[in-house]
């Protein structure tokens, strides 16, 4: 039989990348890779149904699920987790130090629906009271101007948000003041180690998502793996084909993190860091597959409803092919 001839857009990361080089393999797919930006895949993906294979946002993949129009279907392989803490930046003079000033304040965001920001504002909310509609959000282009939310959205009774002007942009608001804060997954190019007028949110945001798992065991994830819905309808053994290669490849990534006889990324204290994050959250700390990761998902899936972004409580299994969540045993 021939293999599969399919296009995957995914991003460059290590746990990814000895699917993207070759040293491992999704069964049955002779794979067309593209390594692509979020916001191009996104944009691609719920605009135009773009690839066979494709890194999702959850969020955006949760929102048309509740709407049952999804050309896709999910892979638990969250190829992207992060502990959002380092999300919020806030000019200095503007007088915000905690979480609780920034209600009544202009806080700009790319999108409402990002599954970064959907889990900054749960965080606010649950961890330190501060409520989605304290904040008057600003909507609008980090670095260009012109930028629209993916898919449509309607916001929840009592949160205003207003969209910048056609020329405008969130990094330029907020170094002029226009906005005494920003949140999103990715900083401001005016946000460097220099520039003094520019700060994170908290003075230590490692320690406060440290003890934000240490509480709640969460460890965020923002993107998930979809597979075209027609393609799996037609092949239905290929979801669960592309969860062991991402696993694979995850595993591969692991054992090379961990050979530090010769550091494999460009960054000091990474043995160190991994061995306090192994203490932490255990041997298995960025965990793919349904069963360790429920909880996480119906929390997520609990404020994204809540936030007003999907139109019911999707379920858990909603999210998923059902044969990339049902394995065999030995």
């Amino acid at each position: 039989m021939s293999k599969l001839r399919l296009s995957v857009a995914i991003g460059d990361y290590d746990r990814n990348r000895p699917l993207i080089d070759g040293r491992c393999e999704i069964d049955g797919v002779d794979p067309v890779v593209m390594t692509l930006t979020p916001e191009e895949m996104f944009y691609r993906a719920m605009r135009h149904e773009a690839f066979d294979i494709c890194e999702l946002s959850l969020s955006s993949h949760t929102l048309r699920t509740s709407r049952g129009d999804c050309p896709y279907v999910g892979v638990p392989a969250f190829v992207s987790r992060a502990f959002r803490h380092t999300s919020i930046i806030v000019r200095t003079d503007s007088g915000i130090r905690t979480p609780a000033d920034l209600r009544g304040r202009r806080v700009g965001i790319p999108e409402w629906q990002l599954s970064a920001n959907v889990w900054m504002r749960a965080i606010l909310q649950d961890e330190y009271g501060v409520n989605p509609s304290d904040i008057h959000w600003v909507r609008g282009g980090l670095e260009e101007p012109g930028r629209d939310e993916k898919v449509k959205i309607d916001l929840p009774d009592g949160v205003e948000m207003t969209e910048i002007g056609p020329e405008q942009t969130l990094r330029d608001m907020l170094s002029n003041g226009e906005i005494d804060a920003f949140m999103g997954p990715r900083a401001p190019t005016s946000f460097t180690p220099d520039n003094k007028d520019l700060r994170w949110l908290f003075d230590d945001p490692t320690a406060e998502a440290m003890a934000y798992y240490k509480k709640t065991g969460i460890f965020p994830m923002m993107h998930i793996i979809g597979v075209r819905k027609t393609l799996a309808d037609a092949h239905p053994w290929l979801p669960m084909a592309v969860l062991k290669g991402f696993e694979k490849s995850k595993d591969i990534a692991l054992a090379h993190l961990a050979d530090t006889s010769a550091t494999k990324i460009t960054l000091p204290f990474v043995e160190e860091q991994l061995r306090q994050a192994k203490a932490l959250m255990g041997a298995d700390f960025w965990p793919y597959g349904l069963g360790p990761n429920r909880k996480t998902l119906d929390y997520f899936l609990g404020q994204h409803h809540s936030q007003g972004l999907s139109k019911r409580r999707v379920s858990v299994e909603e999210l998923f092919h059902p044969g990339s969540i049902e394995a065999h045993v030995i």
